[in-house]
């Protein structure tokens, strides 16, 4: 399925906890003027408190445990992959969905799938970004969103927002500041996928235009 001309494209986003990033994409898209329309939030994990938000906002939700599939990648992911087709997805967020997909499933959506990491990509990927970042005495830390390749935490970056360490900084203080710009990095990235605005160059993406007011504090490469 694709979105033709003024349509919203179909958007799912993937959690497994409390969807804080996701909040902040339902509140983006309820703009009717925003170029992407959530049609489902699905969890691998049916107690993330994220379901709870979504429902409350009346998006259609959906659960599919991975745990059951144990080591069956292929299995949990063609479950998923039914879900989203029932739906008619035709983009994906991921906001904290701690799985990690394989090829097929990434080479499947290769351009229609982005992910949000707490750091400035290439540096500190992974967990424990700020504990990470503080320990290494960088000057500046932040978010970046990406779309998702086989690569854990690689990918075409789409845009990137950074915060200074302050001294006295712990892992709480630097992540609230990281979190804060996450979810006004999230639903710019996420609305120049939707609008059809990005073009990729090899591992580069670049915007086909220059941004709107909306996105004029973001760093892209473009």
């Amino acid at each position: 399925m694709s979105g033709g001309v003024g349509s919203r494209r179909r958007t799912a986003i993937l959690i497994s906890g409390r969807g804080s990033n996701m909040a902040a994409l339902l509140a983006a898209a309820a703009d009717p003027g925003y170029p992407a329309e959530i049609a489902l939030v699905l969890s691998n994990r049916a107690d993330a408190a994220g379901l709870g938000r979504a429902a409350a906002a009346g998006i259609p939700t959906a659960v599919v445990e991975s745990r059951p599939f144990g080591r069956d990648r292929a299995g949990f992911e063609a479950a998923m992959e039914a879900e989203l087709a029932r739906h008619g997805v035709e983009l994906i967020a991921l906001a904290g969905f701690m799985r990690v997909l394989t090829e097929g499933f990434t080479t499947r959506w290769a351009g229609r799938m982005l992910n949000i990491h707490p750091s400035l990509l290439p540096a500190f990927p992974g967990l424990d970004t700020h504990a990470r970042a503080l320990a290494a005495g960088v000057k500046l830390h932040g978010c970046t969103v990406h779309l998702v390749t086989p690569g854990v935490d690689e990918g075409p970056i789409l845009a990137q927002a950074a915060v200074p360490i302050l001294p006295g900084d712990d892992e709480a203080s630097l992540g609230a500041r990281v979190l804060a710009e996450e979810h006004r990095l999230y639903p710019a990235a996420l609305a120049w996928v939707a609008a059809g605005r990005v073009a990729l160059e090899g591992n580069l993406a670049r915007l086909d235009t220059p941004p709107g007011p909306s996105a004029e504090r973001l760093s892209n490469p473009g």
